[in-house]
């Protein structure tokens, strides 16, 4: 890839009219432009991003925004992003954002400076001004953060009611869920299709709802303050497999048997599910395929800026495995 200095001087131009030119930081006229065209030609054979640049003021990377890396939800939804962007020629940034919206306006802010192309946002805390400062588009994914963006989801709440229903059909009486971070829309749906099942049940205690953040730790410990304080309950839905997990371990160290004592039903069918021991019966969403029809919608609106937002829900599926049988 030339320089910016060397294609300068081939084009008998200045360093900050090229960089002006791939950058599309103010107009350059048409003469210009070819010039500086030409210039790479000589000096660059192969295209390259700065290149295709000169036309069309486009970087040809886009972001990719995750609240936890450490959560194996992640890599596979951004490996579905990756390939996708990669066969279309553009390049893919991975951000960590631990949740923390100080992180992501950082990282927003250091994108725009690059001229990132777009960016797919899993979150539950941008801003809606931040979104509109970005001025580029953005599509919402595993979460809707507000209407005027695009979105990739799954029909979460159907998907709940499913996993308890499923726990009722084998006799469990008493069943508790582990729900997510409180401001996350896949944790609110999860838990409407779980009240949707039991609330009417004479047996329901608000208590059998306890917080896990989606994360394994945190289950782990409410699973235990749960099962301890409410040994009556028989079946646990868990909003995400990461906290499925951790309500297995929970039940083990406690003595419960699973699926005998406990019953327990997960969400999302990422591979950790089918190596726990038990392993997990889990509501399976497709993960790959959310990703990667997200990244492709995202190129769909930076080619075509003014089209409308499109809003997509991806079917889940009751997959059953060890952690629960029926009872007898």
């Amino acid at each position: 890839m030339p320089e910016m200095e060397d294609v300068a001087k081939v084009a008998e131009d200045s360093s900050e009219m090229v960089s002006r030119l791939i950058n599309s930081k103010a107009y350059v006229n048409a003469d210009t432009k070819a010039k500086v065209h030409k210039a790479m030609e000589q000096l660059n054979d192969h295209p390259n991003g700065m290149e295709q640049g000169l036309f069309n003021g486009r970087s040809k990377m886009i972001a990719l925004f995750v609240p936890d890396i450490i959560n194996p939800f992640f890599p596979e939804l951004a490996r579905g992003v990756e390939d996708f962007t990669n066969q279309q020629g553009y390049t893919f940034l991975l951000c960590n954002t631990d949740n923390n919206p100080a992180k992501e306006e950082a990282y927003m802010h250091a994108l725009k400076q690059k001229s990132v192309d777009g960016m797919i946002v899993v979150s539950s805390t941008i801003s809606e001004e931040h979104v509109k400062e970005s001025n580029i588009p953005i599509i919402a994914l595993d979460r809707i953060l507000n209407a005027n963006l695009s979105s990739i989801t799954v029909k979460n709440r159907k998907g709940a009611r499913t996993a308890v229903q499923h726990l009722k059909s084998l006799g469990c009486h008493r069943i508790a869920h582990i729900c997510g971070p409180e401001n996350a829309s896949n944790t609110l749906d999860r838990l409407g299709g779980f009240l949707d099942e039991v609330k009417e049940e004479p047996w329901f205690l608000s208590s059998y709802v306890q917080a896990g953040g989606y994360n394994y730790s945190m289950a782990v410990q409410v699973t235990k303050e749960l099962l301890v304080n409410h040994p009556e309950i028989d079946g646990i839905f868990a909003a995400n497999d990461l906290m499925g997990a951790g309500v297995l371990r929970a039940a083990q160290e406690l003595g419960f048997h699973v699926p005998e004592d406990l019953a327990v039903v997960a969400f999302d069918g990422i591979r950790l599910s089918e190596t726990t021991s038990p392993t997990l019966t889990t509501m399976v969403q497709p993960i790959y395929e959310i990703g990667r029809r997200a990244a492709e919608i995202l190129i769909h609106h930076i080619n075509n800026p003014h089209d409308a937002i499109q809003a997509e829900e991806f079917k889940v599926e009751l997959v059953q495995r060890e952690s629960t049988q029926v009872k007898r």
